[in-house]
């Protein structure tokens, strides 16, 4: 063979690989959501957290639910004795989902483990939200809906309000309400149905989720609505059901206290200047009000009734932790009333609509000046202050095990190590401590009014710190 034929092989060069025409930009919006909740994790642990370390607790209901998961992850009934001596706390709030957090409280027996959990769920929360949105709206306004429900007033509440069950709640309905959007009727379903282990009045909220997806079934798919209506069926009889058997089996007194919470309530006018404000923060801010267009607002009606005709002032305005489960309703009801309002024939609708997402991102914004994630803008949250290491010092002089009363500044403190009484509240039991917060100077005889509460015991003070006080009982010998 001719010498000029002899070619020397010529080195193999890789074909380069060619992604996919915006590969990456459908990547980066499947990550959205998880980037998101991941931000609002760290917000929400920071605020909830720095709050327990500034001894800032807002209600004795942390230790409630730590007393609860103690018992849980110990394998035992869920006695809060806060509630009362051998209280088992499915007869107060039927919530047996806490138990799922016993194994992590078993291995971090704080009430810091449950601050981390409800922060999470939250956060996690802003997922489906986000992700429903942007397969409706596109990728930039369903990110602006997503930032708007995590930085919605509801949450933000609930987040600096210590531990609730409702943060079990709260995913569970963004998740079923995105599976419902998205027309995945037994996911929306099968979602909504744990909302009966998390609390009794959640049966109707359930029901309220399985008649939407019934509307929207109807006249496609009869199979589908027949399902929705016995699961509709199943969350009122679940409800009935527990409020008038499960709930009183274990309650000390038979029934279900918080009926008069209901049958002390006076005319459903009482309060309306407080309704109306919480409907206007529900509806304004959250939505513009276009949330109104769409089927899924009934499934906030179950819970504005029950508080809106409650006798308890508390449960009508925007504090505490009530508004949570009613964030993912809101803006995933503006997603779907948006997806109509962008095609209407109406042009200053259209012009709304596409305006709407950033304003409401916009105003979630604004308004978190004045609320609790306000405070990562400032020094004091990172800090534990020296007056609370003092007072956590004095706290420690209790050995582990005793029985202690005590108002709601100790109570965090010891329930993970402590059996802990409400002052005033042991039924006999004397307890061998008492712990009290008395920063404004309530129990100026801390000797004489632990006489008032046992009269056949002798308390002295073991010690003193930044206004607290810890008292305790002498031996019959004087010891």
């Amino acid at each position: 063979m001719p010498a000029s034929t002899l070619r020397a092989p010529s080195p193999r060069i890789p074909t380069p690989v060619t992604r996919a025409p915006g590969g990456r930009r459908r990547l980066g919006a499947r990550c959205d959501p998880w980037l998101l909740a991941a931000v609002l994790f760290a917000a929400y642990t920071t605020v909830s957290v720095g709050r327990y370390r500034h001894m800032a607790t807002l209600s004795w209901d942390l230790g409630i639910f730590e007393q609860a998961m103690r018992a849980y992850a110990h394998l035992r009934a869920p006695v809060a004795d806060l509630k009362g001596p051998g209280f088992d706390i499915l007869g107060d709030h039927f919530s047996p989902v806490t138990a799922v957090l016993a194994p992590v409280y078993r291995l971090f027996p704080s009430p810091v483990t449950l601050l981390v959990a409800q922060a999470a769920l939250f956060a996690l929360s802003a997922v489906p939200v986000t992700r429903a949105a942007a397969r409706l709206l596109g990728r930039r306004r369903g990110l602006a809906l997503g930032l708007a429900y995590g930085l919605s007033w509801g949450v933000q509440r609930a987040v600096d309000f210590d531990f609730h069950e409702i943060c079990f709640a709260v995913p569970l309905i963004a998740f079923s309400l995105e599976a419902l959007l998205a027309q995945r009727r037994r996911a929306a379903l099968c979602w909504a149905l744990p909302l009966v282990l998390v609390k009794e009045d959640l049966g109707l909220t359930l029901a309220a989720i399985a008649l939407v997806v019934a509307w929207r079934a109807r006249g496609r798919s009869p199979r589908a609505v027949r399902y929705a209506l016995g699961v509709a069926v199943f969350g009122v009889a679940a409800t009935v059901i527990v409020l008038t058997v499960v709930i009183p089996s274990f309650s000390p007194s038979g029934g279900y206290d918080y009926w008069n919470k209901v049958s002390e309530a006076g005319s459903p006018f009482e309060g309306l200047d407080t309704k109306l404000r919480t409907l206007a923060w529900l509806l304004i801010p959250t939505t513009g009000l276009l949330a109104l267009r769409s089927p899924l607002l009934v499934v906030a009606l179950p819970t504005l009734g029950w508080r809106f005709l409650s006798g308890d002032a508390h449960y009508w305005g925007t504090d505490w932790h009530y508004s949570a489960v009613l964030m993912p309703v809101v803006v995933l009801a503006l997603a779907d009333a948006l997806t109509t309002a962008r095609l209407s024939t109406r042009a200053w609708l259209r012009s709304y609509a596409a305006q709407l997402p950033a304003a409401v991102a916009a105003a979630a914004l604004a308004l978190t000046t004045s609320l609790p994630l306000a405070q990562l803008t400032g020094a004091e949250i990172y800090r534990k202050p020296a007056a609370v290491s003092g007072v956590e010092r004095l706290l420690a002089r209790i050995p582990d095990g005793a029985t202690v009363e005590a108002n709601v500044g100790p109570i965090s403190r010891l329930t993970s190590r402590c059996r802990v009484f409400w002052l005033g509240n042991t039924r006999g039991v004397t307890p061998e401590y008492i712990a009290l917060e008395n920063v404004d100077g309530t129990y100026r005889d801390p000797v004489g009014y632990a006489r008032v509460l046992h009269p056949d015991a002798e308390y002295a003070v073991a010690g003193q710190a930044n206004g607290y006080v810890v008292l305790q009982r002498r031996t019959a010998t004087g010891g």
